[in-house]
């Protein structure tokens, strides 16, 4: 359904302001990809009408519409940003290669890019012109005319990033760690990161993906990511969300696989009061594997939406999909998406797992996981659960001595120890341990067991 124009009224100001201020050497297709991006925002507006938008039925996307929220690009983040800034507040090591993004604008006295040998890790508005040809292959390319405005509107407003190339039999050993910041500076602020990643023929490389907020501002993150992985290519990736409490994070990854190829992710959220996370994997080669991981915890009022899909398009792909769920207070969780096998996609091997854990009895999680099968021999799985903490393990524990309060802390963090435990990063492991320890500072322990 077209949307009334002057709903948008704000973000119209800021996209017209922005192409007025646009350097006049800018590349000409990136414009034209910005100006069609405007074009399809304005026509399909936000998902706020309950008729047409299935999957957003379980997450009211309203509190976003409804507030004007502003695209600033005249702040030079390097005048009001140190390092100790970003560095409180994110995974960090200085062994990493770091690529920090301040409101969506790549810093380069905060980021230490990598270059030579074909490779190139470093922002995305200035890409040396040896790579400007991989950049114009592939930004853009894998979010499709049916994908939902939010992929459009943070497309029309596409300006820097983090643009990472990997060329063919090349592995790379340190870890590239990309960190989206959000100020807070202007509330109520948009940000729009972006995020292109390409793995050549039989490369190898890790990537964590971090989204951190510096203030108790209310905000709106409009994020997208692009994962490509050529034949034989390897990539282990994280994706953490730990922005503020008031926060609004849509997050929107699109990974496109070539035979052979294996993508590994595991996804953490922690913050943001509305949360969503729309994941697609699209296996286009033979043998080809997928594993995706994810741990999300919500607490108070938050919701967290994750819809996570997997599209078999050719034989003999692996998949195994495993989310679980921490909820506490009054927080609502949603997991959906689907697993899709073609009729060309024979012995496709599939699993999808959705677990909750609720702690409270006002908690809240819809999970609908599903599976569309067109073609006759494939090995393909999925289930959800949901349920309180064991009582009889928790009596057990309780008779060795430890009190509620600290039996019920252990469970919980034997429950996320089993993603946690998936991330190959030690550094990325130990600071997650930190994270979700203290996540529940006193948990108020449901009982029942999962069912």
């Amino acid at each position: 359904m077209t949307q009334s124009k002057d709903k948008y009224a704000t973000y119209a100001s800021d996209f017209a302001a922005m192409e007025e201020a646009r350097s006049a050497t800018e590349l000409a297709w990136l414009s034209e990809l910005r100006g069609t991006a405007w074009s399809r925002f304005i026509e399909v507006g936000m998902p706020v009408e309950r008729r047409g938008n299935e999957k957003w039925k379980y997450t009211n996307v309203a509190p976003i519409a409804n507030l004007n929220f502003r695209h600033r690009t005249d702040l030079d983040p390097d005048d009001y940003i140190t390092r100790e800034d970003v560095v409180s507040n994110c995974p960090w090591d200085n062994e990493w290669v770091n690529l920090v993004c301040i409101d969506g604008r790549y810093s380069d006295s905060l980021s230490n890019r990598l270059m030579g040998n074909g490779i190139y890790a470093g922002g995305l508005e200035n890409v040396p012109e040896s790579h400007t040809e991989i950049l114009r292959a592939h930004l853009g390319q894998y979010l499709s005319a049916d994908d939902d405005s939010f992929s459009a509107l943070n497309t029309a407003f596409l300006h820097d990033g983090v643009f990472i190339t990997v060329p063919e039999d090349v592995a790379v050993p340190e870890i590239l760690n990309v960190v989206f910041v959000s100020t807070g500076r202007g509330s109520p602020l948009a940000t729009y990161p972006r995020l292109l990643i390409v793995a050549g023929r039989n490369s190898s490389f890790t990537v964590h993906e971090s989204y951190v907020s510096l203030s108790e501002e209310v905000g709106f993150t409009n994020a997208v990511s692009e994962i490509v992985l050529a034949d034989g290519a390897q990539v282990q990736h994280s994706r953490l969300l730990i922005e503020n409490e008031l926060a609004y994070h849509v997050g929107i990854s699109r990974v496109y696989q070539s035979e052979y190829s294996e993508f590994t992710s595991c996804s953490f959220t922690r913050g943001a009061k509305l949360g969503r996370s729309d994941l697609h994997v699209l296996i286009d080669g033979p043998a080809a594997k997928c594993n995706l991981n994810g741990l999300y915890l919500t607490s108070g009022s938050q919701h967290m939406d994750n819809f996570i899909n997997i599209e078999h398009a050719k034989p003999s792909g692996t998949s195994r999909l495993l989310y679980k769920g921490i909820l506490d207070g009054q927080s609502r969780a949603v997991f959906g998406g689907t697993v899709l096998v073609h009729r060309d996609a024979q012995h496709t091997d599939a699993q999808q797992t959705d677990k909750n854990l609720l702690l409270s009895e006002d908690a809240e999680v819809d999970s609908k996981p599903s599976l569309f099968i067109y073609a006759d021999d494939v090995k393909c799985g999925h289930g959800a659960t949901a349920g309180h903490i064991d009582a009889e393990t928790l009596f057990y524990m309780r008779s060795r001595g430890l009190d509620l309060e600290t039996a019920g802390r252990i469970l919980i963090q034997a429950y996320a120890g089993e993603i946690i435990d998936k991330v190959s990063s030690d550094g990325l492991r130990d600071y997650l341990d930190r994270l979700y320890s203290g996540a529940v500072e006193s948990p108020c322990i449901a009982l029942g067991g999962i069912s």
